[in-house]
């Protein structure tokens, strides 16, 4: 086992099986020494935990965890087409999507979930650039979208 799969194991959130992508896509592409993963929903054996818009139906906080659940995810994704993730030499972006109420600002702090967590797991090499866009609507009614960029030798 990767030292970054025990550490996740340590965290509480062992690496789960890669999502099944929901349209015409690929979980993961590499181009050069880059690995970009596909936007990851917040599934949890094949199942959206909930579902609906932040600021409405959804709390930040629970959005903060689905945020997580999504970057979780997008580290499956990125395994896939790696073989293994102690070869990440840098998580280099993350883009996040959040289905949002229009008067809900608070997006940067939803999206903390998935780099926080990366941070934690990776620590130095998981301080990445981010971009945080609240949007009207996401697949399947989702309140979090996450996908990443990474760097690995």
């Amino acid at each position: 086992m990767s030292r970054i799969e025990q550490r996740l194991i340590e965290l509480g959130f062992p690496l789960p099986e890669v999502a099944k992508p929901v349209a015409a896509y690929v979980p993961s592409v590499v181009s050069g020494n880059l690995c970009f993963t596909a936007g990851q929903l917040p599934f949890v054996n094949g199942v959206l935990p909930a579902a609906g818009k932040v600021g409405r139906d959804i709390s930040a906080e629970d959005a903060k965890s689905l945020a997580r659940l999504c970057a979780l995810n997008a580290l499956a994704a990125l395994k896939l087409s790696i073989g293994d993730l102690d070869r990440v030499t840098r998580i280099v972006k993350v883009v996040g999507f959040v289905s949002v109420v229009p008067e809900f600002t608070a997006i940067p702090g939803v999206m903390n979930g998935a780099s926080e967590f990366l941070v934690e797991v990776f620590g130095e090499v998981g301080i990445h650039a981010r971009s945080a866009v609240g949007v009207p609507a996401l697949p399947l009614d989702s309140a979090v979208e996450v996908e990443l960029i990474a760097e690995f030798a």
